[in-house]
């Protein structure tokens, strides 16, 4: 007994940091006070590859897509810091049925879900070349699904929520008046 429970506790440290997680909601909550403008919050299918950036933390969740993201949007909404800033791949409305069985009905809940907030869409590679620059600076927490379904994934990068772009372009102006500093 004593030897199994070791070996368990040798394996269970070998495995990669943030890969595993016996509760993806508390990590979820955990990292949310965390997370500010330029954070990026990945909800992505299983296909999505293990990236070894120090600032990516990967989980793997067990859970379905729309779970996810319903869980994330809802982080984020009670949030006092963080409102997202939505990407989806520009290839998910060219998939078919016939390719991908359920991505019509996938598409439909997503859009359903998200309704409420803007969402761009951008090829897959330019998203990944975004969030491939901003690990080098900035964290990214990488939420895993059982989801099977190409081109599925979305990528929220996280922006203020008490502090918007009009605010921000009157200070850059006021700091661009000589008379005014």
């Amino acid at each position: 007994m004593l030897k199994t429970i070791l070996t368990f506790v040798l394996l269970a440290g070998a495995l990669p940091a943030g890969a595993a997680s016996p509760d993806w909601h508390q990590r979820l909550n955990e990292m949310m006070p965390l997370l500010g403008h330029r954070n990026w919050i990945l909800v992505v299918d299983s296909a999505y590859p293990l990236q070894i950036a120090p600032g990516i933390d990967t989980v793997e969740t067990g859970a379905s897509q729309m779970d996810v993201v319903r869980a994330v949007m809802a982080a984020i909404d009670h949030s006092i810091q963080v409102r997202p800033i939505i990407f989806t791949d520009s290839e998910l409305p060219l998939i078919s049925d016939a390719d991908a069985p359920g991505v019509s009905a996938y598409r439909e809940q997503l859009g359903e879900l998200l309704r409420a907030y803007p969402v761009e869409s951008m090829r897959h590679e330019r998203i990944i070349s975004r969030i491939d620059e901003a690990g080098k600076t900035f964290r990214i927490l990488v939420l895993k699904t059982n989801m099977t379904i190409p081109y599925t994934s979305v990528f929220i990068r996280l922006d203020c929520k008490y502090w918007n772009a009009d605010q921000e372009k009157n200070l850059r102006s006021v700091m661009g008046n000589p008379s005014r500093r």
